[in-house]
C-alpha cells in the first residue's frame, strides 16, 4: 500500500496528537517509560492507523489482526493509542499505574480493551506471536500477528529459542519489530550487553532482516509493505533504529530517560520540543513526499 502524501501528513498529525497525549499521561501517573514509549510510537501509529484489520466496536474480533507489545512497560503509550482509538475512555489515562487503577504500568489484557497480551516480564512476546500466528494457520484464518520488542529484551535467551521456532515451522503469517532505540534501564545496550551484529544474528536464525530508521513513517511503511509482500517461507524481523525520547531533546538518545518523572520546567520543556520536531517533520514530508 504506497504511502500518499496525504496519508503521511495524517499519520504524522497522529503520531504528534499521541505524543502529547503519552507525556499528559506520564504527567498525571507521575512518572513512566516515557523513553521507550516515545521510540516506539511511530511504528504503533503506522500499525494501527494504515496496517492492522481490527474492529473498533469488537475488540475481541476472531479475524483481527494481532499486535503483541513484548516491551510491555511502554504501556504508557500504548494506552494513549487504545483511548485514543476508542477501545477506551480516555479519562482511564489520569488514573494510569495509580492505585485501584484498570491501567497499571504493563496493561492487562483482561482489563484494557484492545490489549492482545498481558506483557511486560521481558522475553516473552515473540513466543506469544509465535504462537498466534501458528493458531491461526490451524484455525484456517488469514489474519496477520505483529510484534515489537526492545532492543534490550533480546538479551532474553527465550526470544532466541521463540526465532528458532519461527524459523523451523515457517511463521510467515508474522511480522516482527526490534525498537533498537540502544537504551536500556541501566546504560546504553552495548556497554551493558553487547548486541551487535544484531542484524546478523536474526538472519543466522533464519529471518529475513530489514533495517530502517524506525522514527521515519515513509520507511515504516516500506518496510511493512516488503514484509507483507514477502513470498519465502522465512519470517521478516524489521529492526527499528529510532531514538530513545524521540522528539523531546531533552531526553533524546539518554538512557536516563527509561523511566522517569516531569516537573513542571521538564513538562513545558517537553512539548516545546514535541511542537518543534514535529514541524521538521512536516517539512520532511514536504520534501520527501511523492
Amino acid at each position: 500500500m504506497p504511502l500518499t502524501k496525504q496519508e503521511w501528513l495524517a499519520l504524522e498529525k497522529k503520531a504528534q496528537e499521541l505524543r502529547l497525549l503519552t507525556l499528559e499521561t506520564t504527567r498525571w501517573a507521575g512518572s513512566g517509560h516515557i523513553g521507550g514509549g516515545m521510540s516506539a510510537l511511530d511504528v504503533m501509529t503506522v500499525l494501527y492507523h494504515k496496517y492492522m484489520r481490527i474492529d473498533l466496536k469488537d475488540p475481541k474480533w476472531e479475524d483481527r489482526d494481532r499486535f503483541i507489545l513484548s516491551k510491555g512497560h511502554v504501556g504508557i503509550a500504548y494506552a494513549p493509542l487504545l483511548c485514543d482509538l476508542g477501545y477506551n475512555d480516555k479519562e482511564m489515562l489520569k488514573t494510569f499505574n495509580l492505585s485501584n487503577s484498570k491501567m497499571g504500568m504493563h496493561l492487562d489484557s483482561n482489563k484494557i480493551n484492545g490489549v492482545d497480551a498481558s506483557t511486560g516480564s521481558l522475553g516473552h512476546g515473540l513466543s506469544i506471536a509465535v504462537g498466534t500466528a501458528l493458531a491461526a494457520r490451524v484455525l484456517g484464518k488469514d489474519y496477520k500477528t505483529y510484534v515489537m520488542l526492545g532492543d534490550g529484551e533480546c538479551d532474553e535467551g527465550s526470544n532466541w529459542e521463540a526465532a528458532m521456532s519461527a524459523a523451523h515451522y515457517k511463521v510467515t503469517n508474522m511480522i516482527s519489530f526490534v525498537d533498537r532505540n540502544k537504551c536500556m534501564i541501566d546504560g546504553k545496550t552495548e556497554d551493558v550487553m553487547k548486541l551487535e551484529p544484531l542484524a546478523d544474528k536474526w538472519e543466522s536464525f533464519g529471518f529475513i532482516v530489514k533495517t530502517i530508521d524506525g522514527n521515519n513513517i515513509k520507511e515504516i511503511c516500506e518496510a511493512i509493505d516488503f514484509a507483507l509482500a514477502n513470498e519465502t517461507d522465512k519470517p521478516v524481523m524489521i529492526i527499528m533504529d529510532t531514538v530513545k525520547g524521540c522528539g523531546i531533546d531533552f531526553m533524546e538518545g539518554n538512557y536516563k530517560w527509561h523511566y522517569g518523572a516531569l516537573d513542571d520546567e521538564h513538562y513545558e520543556q517537553a512539548k516545546a520540543s514535541l511542537e518543534k520536531h514535529y514541524q521538521k517533520r512536516l517539512a520532511r514530508v514536504e520534501k520527501e513526499a511523492e
